[in-house]
Parts: C-alpha cells; sequence; structure tokens
C-alpha cells in the first residue's frame, strides 16, 4: 500500500472510480475521472492496480497517508519488544547462589523478558550432565508459577541451555 499511484502518475486508458463515501461512480477515461477528482478538489488514488479496469478511489491523498500513519505508529506502540536475560551458573552451585539465580528470573520473567540460563561446564564436569540437567529443572520449577519452558535443556558445545519464556497473563 506503500506505492499507490495517484493522478497523473496512472497510465491506463479507462478506470473504474470509487467515490470519496465509498460509491461506484462506473467505469471512465482516466481524463474524465481526474477532472472530476479536480471539481471535488481531492486526489485519484489507484487502490486495485492490477483489476481490469484499475480501481481507483477519490480521497484527499495527505489525510490517507497520514492516518495510514497513525495507524501503524499505534500498532507500534502496542507491540512488546522481548529481550532475552542470561544467567550463567555452573553445576555446583551452592545452594544461596541458586536462589539469587531463581530470583534474578523471577524478576527478569516478571517483567516480560525471556531468560536464557546457561549450565557452564569447566574440565570433566561435562561428564555429570545429568546433573546439570538437574538443576535447570529444579530451576524451571521454581519459576514455574511466572514461566514456562521454552527450549528444554540441551548441551551445545561446553555448556547446557535452557531457555524459559514468561507465561501469558502474569
Amino acid at each position: 500500500m506503500k506505492d499507490l499511484r495517484i493522478n497523473d502518475e496512472i497510465r491506463v486508458r479507462e478506470v473504474r472510480v470509487v467515490g470519496e463515501d465509498g460509491e461506484q461512480l462506473g467505469v471512465m477515461s482516466i481524463r474524465d475521472a481526474l477532472t472530476l477528482a479536480a471539481e471535488r478538489r481531492l486526489d485519484l488514488v489507484e487502490v486495485s492496480p492490477t483489476a481490469r479496469p484499475p480501481v481507483c478511489r477519490l480521497m484527499d491523498y495527505g489525510k490517507f497517508k497520514y492516518e495510514q500513519a497513525k495507524r501503524e505508529r499505534e500498532s507500534r506502540k502496542k507491540q512488546k519488544v522481548v529481550n532475552i536475560k542470561e544467567l550463567k551458573m555452573r553445576p555446583a552451585i551452592e545452594d544461596h547462589d541458586f536462589e539469587v539465580k531463581v530470583k534474578s528470573a523471577r524478576r527478569f520473567l516478571a517483567e516480560g523478558d525471556k531468560v536464557k540460563c546457561t549450565m557452564v561446564f569447566r574440565g570433566r564436569e561435562i561428564v555429570h550432565a545429568s546433573l546439570a540437567q538437574e538443576t535447570l529443572k529444579k530451576l524451571a520449577d521454581a519459576v514455574a508459577d511466572v514461566g514456562i519452558v521454552e527450549r528444554v535443556p540441551k548441551v551445545e558445545g561446553r555448556a547446557m541451555i535452557m531457555i524459559l519464556a514468561p507465561k501469558k497473563g502474569v
């Protein structure tokens, strides 16, 4: 809808003309349609160029563009940008440290952000992947009232990653 042709940009012989309030004015030559638009102090805007003959509407193009931009701004306002916050931990995490991570995850999810939980392995810790998986599951259970598991824990390189998403309506 961005590149609509208006007035003299329309290069066809005949067009189907629709009035400003939606009434059909019929098929007429482009010259007659432009004259009609000029008499009513409106623009002739090609709204359906693929139709045979193309459909043109009489409207105030400046006002139309303004309204369209206004609708676009309103829809952008309603969109929520979702950020991904990351929590890093180790398989041998202490209880208090784990509680701090849970608290942070709850806060991030409550703010509407996703949480990427990364369990980082060093040295031979990777052989204890089941322990890390249990810790991540414990974290998911601890925040189950505000978030859901979007991606189950999965080993990627020397880390195990799980993604939590905020619950709808929280």
